[in-house]
């Protein structure tokens, strides 16, 4: 009988990417299928995220509800950045657990497995083995014309409110061909959109040659062989290489680090189409004085300069950012700094949270006077101007012919089909199924809520035998 699992995943990309990941493995190395009913689990996985204040606590809730399964002999696992900063401690408070792991040793996630059934006792790993747990990964099942492609892990940026430093390491990248590899065969297995996934995936440095060691040498894309020389790729490097891959019409990366927006990050936005007019890129905040305790490593204006530069490159590129409001000290002047910047960028969308303490970080040892329902408020004011950003760029967009992917059918109506745009909406729109998973132009007729309403863009040839471009329903 094939044996199930289910996995329950918290956070960030990189989260839902890992999860992916542990589905992979156990089905390679264990026969393990993934499954959405708890209840009918073998193996129960919880990928955990720290970010989020009582992350701790969740868990712990969330383990409390699964419990009884163990009558059943369901094996049950803790994984993700909860499982790196507690290790043995969620054994010591939950005995039931089977096996510990982080995000750095996922790929051992079978042999911990086989080691808690030959020695009868709980397994933590919680280790930080380098870049092993990409050599260990056996190849992604694809479905659909989108896929993640991990490129590197960690941060080394130590932001003074940030917990990734501590639960995933330092920043560590993955070799460049190795991730040129995984591309090309999602490629070839009908990948149009890859998103390059990393807490800093702009900090990117990875070794050019040297590391396959394969029969015909390590010649990459460029012909030319790479094998003693070991040099480095930044990731505007890696971009450039990734964007002459055949059959990648589309690329997005995150997250983003303001600091690490080179000159040379900025030029590719000046030639590579294929890389989506979109970025994130978090700021955090709008004063000084603020992002000095944040210990982001960049000014107001400085970040203001960055965003001039790409949309110079990249005239009409969108922006989401992350906001953390109610930071330790944070006055309304300071906070009134950060709606100024909002005012003066415009974003798109945005993450924005109101700060909750992090153990272990340098942040949590500051005095936070604020009170509760000023920050809210401050939370409130900040999610309404961007939702009015977002709205007017909508708006800016009804009447464009837009590039999209088309993702599947519509979730509001089946007999629709549903895409999306290069800054991330959802087009609703009719057309036949055959276009699923293709790169196909829509023009934009309406502007909803959260979403849009379209039409196919045909090339028609009319009476005069003149081609023509105009929105029809396909």
């Amino acid at each position: 009988m094939t044996k199930k699992v289910f996995i329950k995943t918290f956070g960030c990309q990189m989260n839902e990417y890992d999860s992916d990941k542990m589905a992979d493995v156990l089905n390679a190395a264990q026969g393990y299928e993934p499954t959405d009913n708890v209840d009918e689990a073998d193996l129960i996985l919880f990928n955990t995220c720290s970010v989020r204040e009582k992350a701790q606590e969740k868990v712990f809730s969330d383990l409390g509800r699964v419990k009884h399964l163990k009558k059943k002999g369901v094996l049950i696992g803790v994984g993700g950045c909860v499982a790196s900063q507690e290790g043995s401690a969620i054994v010591d408070r939950a005995p039931y657990v089977d096996v510990v792991f982080g995000p750095q040793t996922l790929h051992r996630l079978p042999e911990l497995i086989a080691r808690r059934k030959s020695e009868g006792r709980s397994q933590v790993d919680i280790s930080f083995p380098e870049i092993e747990k990409f050599d260990a990964m056996p190849p992604p099942r694809i479905e659909g014309a989108s896929a993640f492609v991990s490129i590197m892990e960690g941060c080394s940026k130590y932001c003074s409110f940030c917990v990734v430093p501590y639960t995933r390491g330092e920043e560590i990248s993955r070799p460049f061909e190795d991730v040129l590899t995984e591309v090309a065969d999602l490629a070839d297995q009908g990948v149009k959109e890859v998103t390059l996934l990393g807490q800093n995936v702009n900090a990117y440095r990875g070794k050019m040659g040297g590391h396959t060691g394969s029969a015909g040498g390590n010649k990459t894309l460029d012909g030319l062989d790479h094998t003693h020389s070991a040099e480095i790729a930044d990731f505007a490097t890696l971009l450039e290489y990734v964007h002459e891959i055949p059959g990648i019409e589309r690329i997005r990366y995150t997250t983003s680090h303001p600091k690490e927006m080179t000159t040379r990050m900025t030029e590719v936005y000046a030639r590579l189409p294929k890389l989506v007019s979109f970025l994130h890129l978090p700021v955090q905040a709008g004063s000084d004085r603020v992002l000095a305790a944040m210990k982001r490593g960049y000014t107001a204006i400085e970040f203001k300069s960055v965003v001039r530069k790409l949309r110079a490159a990249r005239p009409g590129l969108t922006l989401s950012s992350d906001f953390i409001v109610g930071f330790p000290g944070e006055t309304e002047e300071d906070f009134e700094k950060t709606m100024k910047l909002i005012d003066d960028i415009g974003f798109d969308t945005s993450f924005s949270f109101v700060y909750s303490r992090r153990p272990g970080t340098p942040a949590s040892d500051l005095v936070d006077d604020t009170p509760q329902t000023v920050k809210l408020q401050r939370l409130q004011r900040l999610q309404a101007k961007i939702n009015e950003q977002a709205n007017a760029i909508a708006r800016s967009m009804v009447g464009s012919t837009q590039r999209v992917l088309v993702e599947g059918t519509s979730a509001r109506d089946s007999t629709e089909l549903s895409a999306r745009t290069e800054n991330n909406r959802i087009v609703n729109f009719a057309g036949h199924p055959r276009l699923i998973g293709q790169m196909i132009d829509v023009l934009i007729t309406d502007a909803m809520t959260n979403t849009f309403r379209g039409r196919v863009v045909t090339q028609e040839q009319d009476q005069e035998g003149e081609q023509s471009s105009r929105g029809a329903t396909a």
